[in-house]
């Protein structure tokens, strides 16, 4: 029973995309430690905290990886699941803990759960599910419209939580999946019209003063460094204190001293560079670079075209994280909260991701036995 559960694993996983994200993971709480007397005793809390919520994601990504979820591409399936997900982000306003100014996260006393993590997934699975049996008919606007209203669904409830930043990541997934679905030129530009006016409309009628601020201290984050562009500033100076090697593993002052606050989240990227210096940045963007190449890879040898459309939306995911991230820590994109995959502090992003990557494994387990039958009903366009 155990062997064949191991023999299962073996054949699911892709042990080197596995191996990037244990790298990068251990760098994260490594990062996350102190060495630093006076910040030791948070430092090991954090550290053992993140040891437990890797090592529980680790097992859902090998459990994952063993099932087969063909069954997500069931209708009944996929429209559940997103019911399911807005329920819990409606609930957020009734009974959610508000954390920074953003009610996003249920509070469970020992744990906390942020239910938007898993919501990203969600419209990936819905998005690849609608277009999968859609491509042929992609050039009809109806589904862009369609496909738009239910990625608002999510977006709305996140962005009135207001959580600005995982907002914007729900509209670049689903921006990035309509694109390569096939969408026309013409279609393409009224998506992007369609973001100018919406865009232009939030600006004037839905932001906060706050949230304007925030936006343009990116420009030029000199113009308050008490305020609005101290996060900004604080973090640039941390990556270019790293100069080539760094300070050294738990010795990053601009992160371990406080003069970076949320180190451990929003700028785990800046303490990183502080401590691991320009090789270090190089490594880390190299083991991001394998993940990326990994699950394209993956999602185009997919047997169908719903595995290939979740496997780029899970890509799109990731990818957008690691430009805004990366991006608002050196002082080119605002300051949203949005957190590096896979490295930064927290559980309910964590298991996510490690979810996701598993039922990608898993979709990669019968990639090469996909029925003919299936391919072939696909592509006429019969639906179920």
């Amino acid at each position: 029973m155990i062997s064949e559960l191991f023999r299962k694993i073996n054949y699911s996983v892709d042990w080197l995309l596995f191996g990037a994200l244990i790298f990068i993971s251990i760098a994260g709480i490594l990062t996350m430690n102190s060495f630093l007397p006076s910040e030791k005793e948070a430092g090991d809390i954090l550290f053992i905290r993140q040891i437990i919520w890797l090592s529980i994601s680790v097992v859902i990504l090998l459990l994952a990886s063993i099932v087969d979820w063909r069954f997500l591409r069931r209708s009944n399936t996929t429209i559940t699941i997103f019911v399911v997900s807005c329920f819990s982000l409606l609930f957020l306003f009734i009974a959610g803990s508000i954390f920074h100014g953003a009610q996003s996260w249920f509070n469970f006393g020992a744990f906390t759960f942020q239910p938007v993590d898993f919501a990203k997934l969600v419209l990936v699975i819905l998005l690849a599910k609608y277009f999968s049996r859609r491509h042929i008919e992609i050039a009809n606007v109806r589904h862009i419209l369609i496909s738009g209203f239910y990625a608002f669904i999510i977006f709305l409830l996140v962005f009135l939580q207001p959580d600005f930043g995982s907002a914007i990541i729900i509209f670049a997934v689903w921006l990035f999946i309509v694109l390569i679905s096939g969408i026309s030129k013409k279609h393409l530009l009224v998506v992007f019209l369609s973001g100018m006016i919406a865009l232009s409309c939030l600006w004037f009628f839905v932001f906060q003063d706050y949230q304007k601020i925030r936006i343009i201290s990116f420009i030029n984050p000199l113009t308050d460094l008490t305020g609005s562009g101290y996060n900004a500033y604080q973090s640039t100076i941390a990556v270019g204190s790293g100069q080539i090697l760094g300070k050294g593993v738990g010795l990053g002052s601009q992160s371990k001293l406080k003069f970076l606050p949320e180190y451990e989240t929003d700028f785990i990227f800046a303490a990183f560079s502080e401590e691991w210096g320009f090789v270090g940045v190089v490594v880390i963007f190299g083991l991001y670079g394998l993940i990326f190449w990994r699950i394209t890879d993956i999602a185009k040898k997919g047997a169908t075209n719903f595995e290939t459309l979740y496997g780029l939306g899970l890509f799109s995911i990731f990818l957008s994280h690691f430009i805004i991230h990366v991006g608002m820590n050196i002082g080119l994109l605002p300051v949203t909260g949005i957190t590096m995959p896979f490295m930064s502090y927290g559980g309910s992003h964590m298991l996510a991701e490690f979810l996701g990557i598993g039922i990608l494994m898993g979709q990669r387990s019968y990639a090469r036995v996909a029925y003919r039958e299936e391919a072939k009903n696909e592509i006429i366009g019969i639906t179920e």
